[in-house]
């Protein structure tokens, strides 16, 4: 605060001005010998009699005074904050990260990691593209930074067009090229701020792992599985990848952690590896090379939300973001059928359609979990003690098991997929017959 206030002194020299009218004029009186102008030599001696407080409370604050001074809290606050802070730091311990723990414990790297991230984490750069997309090359147009998505507002058609894949072949459009990002950085982050892997990158780095012993197996998420083979070679490169990390870490086998859809993708990969006429490794190859797949949230049966992605592009994500810029997918550069066209080219998504039929996901009448509704007394429960015996748990939880309800439960399925109203109509759907000219 010293220093804006010296700041303050040096910059502005307090000046005391008078303005007189030109109606009235000093009075003279005569004074013995002198001339005296009256009641001017009066107010300058009454001036001097004001201290420097009051004459500036009467003079008034200007604009420089209020922002020296406004320069002079802000830092105050700041030196305070940053010395509770410093004292803070020996007095409260910061929570130890799952890295630092094992690195205390002694554990340190041993088998090989490879990441296999999931459908839109993995980021995507341009290669080649029309005339719109002067000075994107080799600049992301999806995911790990926010110039990716400062693209998408500034050039929102041209966005679409370059995300966009053939209708007919399922792979680049004619002059464009969008391949995936290589490395580690490829699915750290998906926005600034939002990540996906960096924190168990980070937290594997600590006891040891680098990229001679991780690997981030990016793939275009946007191509179907035997494409990224086609265009990219993605599946041939991830089998040299494991190959050379399992020699070069002394024959130690390889530990693979596939995420979401990535999961459905390294599966597919173990079948074509092995086949004669995919990778061609035999038999033997994923015994000999893999030690073991830990899925991270794995699609076997396909997401729910991807059928309103094919049909209408209105999912939770399109919700949250409506409200918070209303009207975005409205204009006239972004509509939603645009982004509903964009999502139809990416065959990827049909790998995530539900699979399992009525059995896993019911139908119009019912779902898997309206049956499982329990009527149990969790008051009950609650009074019970911690020191009962097993079999005293069993016999004081007879009166509050699980039963199914007796009465009609409502129909589930169908207020799901419509309304509540269509939950009372009848099962049976009229027969529709097309007749085809």
């Amino acid at each position: 605060m010293g220093s804006a206030l010296w700041l303050r002194n040096l910059t502005v020299k307090p000046c005391s001005f008078r303005f007189r009218s030109s109606q009235s004029q000093p009075e003279k009186h005569e004074n013995g010998g002198g001339v005296s102008d009256g009641p001017v030599e009066e107010e300058k001696m009454g001036r001097r009699k004001l201290p420097n407080r009051a004459r500036a409370r009467a003079r008034g604050w200007s604009c420089i005074d209020r922002c020296c001074w406004a320069i002079g809290y802000l830092c105050t606050i700041w030196w305070v904050v940053l010395f509770i802070y410093r004292l803070g730091v020996g007095c409260f311990q910061v929570p130890e990260s799952p890295g630092q723990r094992l690195r205390r414990e002694g554990l340190t790297a041993l088998h090989p990691v490879v990441l296999v991230p999931g459908i839109v984490t993995g980021g995507l750069e341009l290669w080649e593209g029309r005339p719109c997309a002067q000075g994107l090359f080799r600049k992301r147009l999806w995911g790990g930074s926010s110039s990716s998505f400062a693209e998408m507002i500034k050039r929102p058609r041209c966005w679409l067009e370059h995300l966009s894949l053939d209708n007919e072949t399922g792979l680049d459009p004619p002059g464009i090229r969008v391949r995936a990002v290589p490395g580690l950085v490829a699915a750290d982050y998906f926005a600034p701020g939002y990540f996906v892997w960096a924190v168990l990158i980070e937290n594997l780095a600590k006891i040891g792992y680098e990229e001679k012993n991780m690997h981030m197996a990016a793939y275009d998420w946007r191509l179907s599985f035997q494409n990224t083979e086609v265009r990219d070679s993605s599946l041939s490169r991830l089998k040299s990848k494991i190959e050379l990390m399992y020699m070069s870490n002394g024959y130690k086998k390889v530990v693979v952690v596939p995420h979401s859809m990535g999961v459905i993708y390294f599966l597919h990969f173990l079948k074509w590896v092995e086949s004669p006429i995919g990778g061609g490794g035999g038999t033997g190859w994923c015994a000999k090379h893999i030690k073991a797949i830990m899925n991270i949230a794995p699609a076997f049966l396909g997401v729910p939300k991807t059928v309103s992605y094919m049909l209408s592009a209105e999912a939770k994500h399109v919700a949250f973001l409506r409200s918070v810029a209303p009207g975005v997918f409205d204009s006239e550069i972004v509509r939603l059928q645009n982004v509903m066209r964009m999502f139809r080219t990416w065959d990827s998504v049909v790998s995530l359609l539900p699979k399992g039929g009525e059995t896993i996901w019911g139908n119009l009448d019912w779902s898997p979990e309206q049956n499982h509704q329990c009527k149990c007394n969790f008051q009950i429960r609650k009074k019970r003690k911690s020191s009962l015996s097993m079999a005293n748990n069993s016999q004081a939880g007879k009166g509050c098991c699980c039963r199914l309800k007796e009465e009609e439960t409502p129909k589930y399925g169908r207020i799901i997929s419509f309304s509540l109203p269509a939950a009372e109509l009848p099962s049976q759907l009229p027969n529709v017959t097309f007749e085809v000219d």
